[in-house]
């Protein structure tokens, strides 16, 4: 086997498919990266079992082979190398680097006794702009849960129903919900659960105008961008009835300017980063609301901002770490604070016209 690439484009290569490289493995093959040449282009392949990513480039072939690299020396080789033509070709069981003035020589293994990659039908299949997908992971995803022993919360749930995309997250603390309807989209219904950690690094990927196709198999989600593949399992279990946390109404509103709220929040945050939570004070009388915080045995903090409020005075209480994370997925100017009574969840609704808000469920005040 030998072949030339630009280095750039092998670089590029190797960082899709090494997020499917198992970096925990008895089986050493599944540390490696399989590279097949043939005809005009290469096939970069890489999986732990639980996910498996194919990577088609072009490449200047010289000789058909494949062979399986090392993934993480292979990765540092290439990263490292300068911007020009790579140069590889295959030794008895060695591959020759070859770039500029460097050259490296590593052993392979065999190819023969790498996975094959899936083959799987899709049942349900949805595609849309990268753009707008990648927009709404980043809204979510930072909310699903760290417990792996409630896996289902480990990921996001992504509906299309009436051409209507949703995505939400939850870790029983908080909840987001974003939504997006797709213009001019016929396609049929979507459903399912999508681990928040693979959509992380799907979005990853450089941003482009080209459409993601996600399609679903029996118990697997197949997802396809531009020359990549990506095939993971898919969280099983119930997503929770989101639905029932959802008010009807609310008895206190008040509108703020986003960035001014989330600069307050951080500021009365400063004395006790870790634990206490932020204690909000809504005046309807005076137009405003009042932000505080005490920390036992340091002291106490307290700024107050206007905004528009309606209904009746309430005072509550929120994790302050919860509410920065949500502001932060909003982008609108303003932000509206909905509540209902001291006890009951609190959220935070983008203004405008996008279609994201935020629920958080408050902290008991002392």
């Amino acid at each position: 086997m030998k072949f030339s690439i630009n280095q750039k484009e092998l670089q590029n290569a190797i960082s899709v498919v090494s997020k499917g490289v198992s970096s925990k493995t008895t089986l050493p093959i599944l540390s490696g990266i399989f590279i097949e040449a043939k005809k005009d282009s290469l096939t970069f392949q890489a999986t732990d079992l639980v996910l498996s990513i194919k990577y088609n480039t072009d490449a200047l072939i010289e000789n058909e082979g494949k062979i399986v690299v090392p993934g993480r020396l292979f990765s540092e080789i290439v990263k490292n190398l300068p911007d020009a033509a790579v140069s590889l070709e295959l030794s008895d069981q060695d591959l020759i680097i070859m770039c500029d003035a460097s050259s490296f020589s590593i052993k392979t293994l065999n190819p023969e006794d790498f996975p094959t990659f899936p083959e799987v039908s899709a049942s349900q299949e949805i595609t849309l702009p990268f753009s707008t997908f990648s927009h709404m992971v980043k809204k979510v995803a930072r909310v699903v849960s760290k417990d792996e022993s409630r896996a289902v919360l480990t990921g996001v749930l992504i509906t299309f129903k009436e051409k209507t995309l949703q995505m939400v997250a939850t870790d029983s603390y908080r909840l987001a919900i974003a939504e997006k309807e797709l213009e001019n989209s016929q396609q049929e219904e979507f459903e399912a659960v999508i681990s928040g950690k693979f959509l992380q690094d799907i979005i990853s990927l450089p941003q482009t105008d080209s459409q993601i196709t996600l399609a679903l198999s029996e118990n697997q989600i197949i997802i396809t961008y531009k020359d990549t593949i990506f095939i993971n399992r898919r969280l099983e279990g119930n997503f929770p009835n989101y639905k029932q946390l959802l008010p009807d109404n609310y008895n206190t509103r008040i509108e703020l300017e986003t960035n001014r709220l989330n600069e307050a929040v951080k500021r009365v945050s400063t004395l006790d980063i870790k634990t206490a939570p932020i204690k909000i004070d809504i005046n309807i009388a005076s137009q405003t609301v009042q932000l505080s915080s005490v920390a036992q045995d340091i002291g106490s903090s307290q700024e107050t901002l206007s905004g528009e409020a309606t209904g009746e005075d309430v005072v509550i209480a929120f994790n302050h770490g919860y509410i920065i994370e949500g502001l932060s997925s909003i982008e609108t100017e303003n932000v509206f604070l909905e509540i209902q009574n001291t006890n009951k969840p609190g959220i935070f609704r983008a203004g405008g016209e996008e279609n994201f808000f935020y629920l958080i469920m408050p902290v008991r005040i002392q």
